[in-house]
């Protein structure tokens, strides 16, 4: 019991570093790039993002889930089968992908309104490649129940990229696109071989080609993939249309927004994560009226975190995008006050997914995410040709709202769920907070003043 607990608390503090240091970088590479870049080398850029991400969660969806599950629990004699199915899978994605690129690159430059970005897509076809090894790597270190390579690889990519983009700022140095291109491509280098390394000790491939593994490992990813793209694509589907409609400057100053409610977003994630173990040993040991109120619960505390600062941020748009984005982008103020009303709906919709997965509802959880992932699209397009920049972001709001109803009803069918109880934890939490945090502090720090 000893080592188990030393297991979960060593992955656990592991893990948070990670999510640090992804933080830390991603949001200090945004600060002084788009300060460097002008707004359309800062929207083609953006539009690059956008596109690389996709082609990432097609290959890393299908894979790292059911590579994990399933090598985690295997007999020594089947992993290695399992290591080559995948990793015939991810070859297989991989030419198809690079193949793609190569000759569809130019005419969805050319869709994007960007044809700078050809030379971009031709170029990531190293990274793809090497992401390829690299994806495979940390997943099997992972179902080893082994995190430190992950966290090592991840964070010196993305240290990496920072300190490039952190050196051409201090310097004053101007980046031309393909430059950053350039940086990723010997990122991904140093993380492929530093994952190898930590990964080394489990690599044990069979010869052959195993049919059936590769087909379990495609049915079990296959729903994951499905949620992972319609959700990535529900959530960039509008930089991309404002890229090929507008320009891809307007692309930019959206993104900017979309950056401060990512920002947002964190304490999301990490409830997500808290919760998913929960729900799923709660609903077989105690029943669904303790998912019920885990749901409501965990989306209250959520909302009790974000509310006061979506308040200051909606009060001060203007002055919080001249602090992240600069002078370039205050203009982006009325955007970000739109994107902040859908933002106190993502922790219902997060929720939603994560407490449906835990209780074997994975294909419900995919189809309202493609549901809301084709409404996003269509109305981004009407939008967009009607009221410009300010278009996508009513549109995401509209979807999200379909995406929030159609997911209460089924809570409340499913579970009973009552939506509007989540307000009536968040407003419990502020006081629950002074009695358990604040108030005992404030006694020890009256009796230390008395003696």
């Amino acid at each position: 019991m000893k080592g188990e607990g030393n297991y979960w608390i060593k992955s656990g503090f592991i893990n948070v570093l990670q999510n640090f240091a992804s933080v830390l970088f991603g949001f200090g590479s945004f600060f002084f790039l788009v300060r460097i870049l002008s707004k359309n080398d800062f929207g083609e850029w953006t539009v690059y993002m956008t596109t690389i991400t996709i082609l990432n969660i097609f290959r890393d969806g299908l894979i790292k889930n059911a590579l994990i599950k399933f090598l985690s629990g295997a007999s020594d004699e089947d992993k290695p089968k399992i290591m080559t199915a995948a990793f015939t899978i991810n070859i297989i994605i991989t030419i198809v992908i690079v193949i793609l690129n190569l000759a569809l690159g130019g005419l969805l430059a050319k869709l994007l309104n960007s044809p700078e970005l050809v030379n971009l897509f031709y170029l990531f076809n190293i990274i793809y490649i090497l992401n390829g090894f690299l994806t495979q790597y940390n997943c099997i270190e992972q179902a080893n129940f082994k995190f430190k390579g992950v966290f090592v690889s991840n964070t010196v990519f993305q240290a990496i990229y920072f300190s490039y983009v952190l050196y051409c700022f201090v310097f004053k140095i101007n980046i031309p696109l393909y430059h950053l291109v350039m940086v990723q491509i010997f990122g991904s280098a140093i993380a492929m071989v530093i994952a190898y390394f930590y990964a080394k000790p489990y690599l044990h491939f069979a010869i052959g080609f195993y049919k059936t593994w590769m087909l379990k490992l495609f049915n079990y990813g296959k729903y994951a993939f499905g949620t992972s793209m319609s959700s990535i694509l529900s959530g960039s589907v509008d930089q991309m249309m404002l890229s090929g409609i507008i320009a891809p400057a307007a692309s930019g100053v959206f993104n900017v927004a979309v950056k401060i409610v990512n920002l947002i977003d964190i304490p999301t994630s990490a409830m997500a994560n808290i919760v998913f173990p929960q729900s799923a040993k709660r609903m077989e040991t105690e029943g669904k009226e303790s998912i019920k109120y885990l749901y409501e619960k965990s989306v209250g505390t959520i909302l009790a975190i974000l509310i006061p600062g979506l308040i200051f941020i909606y009060i001060f748009p203007d002055l919080i995008l001249y602090l992240l984005a600069g002078d370039k982008y205050t203009n982006a103020g009325s955007i970000l006050r739109v994107t902040l009303l859908y933002t106190l709906l993502i922790p219902f919709g997060r929720q939603f997914g994560t407490i449906l997965d835990s209780i074997g509802k994975t294909k419900t959880t995919f189809y309202i995410v493609v549901i809301t992932a084709t409404t996003n699209l269509i109305l981004n397009y009407f939008f967009i040709k009607n009221i410009g920049i300010i278009g996508a972001a009513y549109a995401t709001l509209i979807s999200n709202i379909i995406g929030f109803i159609i997911a209460q009803i089924i809570l409340r069918r499913e579970l009973g769920v009552k939506f509007y109880h989540s307000f009536v934890y968040a407003y419990r939490f502020y006081p629950e907070f002074y009695a358990i945090f604040v108030k005992p502090q404030w006694l020890k720090f009256k009796n230390r003043s008395k003696v």
